[in-house]
Order: C-alpha cells, then sequence, then structure tokens
C-alpha cells in the first residue's frame, strides 16, 4: 500500500478555503503518491476508499464537463460500471448517488457500442441528440454535484485515516 501523507497545516488551510479545496486536497495527495494518475497498476496500491474518492473526482470532472456521454465516450465507462462504484459511495451513505449510477450502468450496457467508436467531433456531438436518456443523468448529476461533494468532504473529515497519514510540518 502506498502512503498517502498530508501536512497538517496544508489540510488546516484547505479547510478554511472552502470545500473544494478540502476535497481535492486529498485528491492530489492520493494521486501524487500513486504516480499522477490512476491505473490498474497503482489501484493495487491503494485502499477502497482512495480509488472511490479519485474516482468521483473524475466523475465529477467528465460529467460537470460533457456528460455521461462524454465519460463513456472517453473510455472511462467500464471503470464507473463494470466495477463496485455505485457501493462504495453507498457504503459512504450517498445513496442517491448510487442510484444514479445504476441508472447510468443500464444506459451504458444499452448504448455503449454506440458511444464507445472513435468519431469525428461532429459524429460525437450527434450522440447528445441521439441519445436523450443520457440527459435526465446529467441534469441530476448536476443539480446535486455540490450536496454530493458535500457528503463526500463530510465522510473524509469522519475517516481521514482512510486516506491519508497527517503528518506534523516537521515530518
Amino acid at each position: 500500500m502506498i502512503e498517502v501523507k498530508i501536512c497538517d497545516s496544508v489540510l488546516r488551510r484547505a479547510a478554511e478555503a472552502g470545500l473544494d479545496e478540502f476535497f481535492d486536497t486529498f485528491v492530489t495527495a492520493i494521486l501524487q503518491a500513486a504516480g499522477g494518475r490512476l491505473d490498474s497498476e497503482n489501484m493495487a496500491l491503494l485502499n477502497s476508499d482512495q480509488i472511490t474518492l479519485v474516482a468521483y473526482s473524475m466523475l465529477r470532472e467528465e460529467v460537470m464537463d460533457g456528460g455521461f456521454v462524454q465519460l463513456i465516450h472517453n473510455g472511462l465507462g467500464p471503470f464507473f460500471f463494470r466495477n463496485p462504484f455505485d457501493k462504495a459511495v453507498t457504503a459512504w451513505g450517498i445513496a442517491d448517488l448510487a442510484a444514479l449510477m445504476r441508472k447510468g450502468r443500464k444506459l451504458y450496457h444499452k448504448h455503449r457500442s454506440e458511444i464507445e467508436i472513435e468519431c469525428d467531433e461532429d459524429t460525437f456531438m450527434a450522440l447528445f441528440e441521439k441519445l436523450p436518456a443520457f440527459d435526465d443523468l446529467d441534469d441530476t448529476f448536476v443539480a446535486n454535484e455540490e450536496t454530493w461533494t458535500q457528503q463526500i468532504a463530510c465522510y473524509i473529515d469522519n475517516n481521514i485515516e482512510r486516506f491519508c497519514t497527517v503528518v506534523n510540518d516537521e515530518a
């Protein structure tokens, strides 16, 4: 296992700066400890909470930028819909995000062959019109993202030891 360390002063400043800074401090520290990205090799060196946190960060970035169609087109469908991400966020107490991901899983399996193809930008943009079933997922995610991120930040705060070791600035 990789030991993820965050200096106490960094953590305090992040908490004072707000929710997003607090959240991002953990994601950044985990990714730095894992070599800068999440892949099949370094995932084995992280615990399930660390993987779930980085995964949520990836989900949040992709969906807020281009929705679930973009997430799937960019190759992240298997990561989210063939793995127990929904079970992990359920364990964190975020059942409505888990329910959304289960709906997404059904749509992913139904439409993945259409979305995962290599295509030009026009063909990609046409997917949004062709697959309006994803619009409800996107809208639900956008409407709840701030609440879910806040719930995750609270989970982190109550379980810091699952995400990192807090070290004194002298360490």
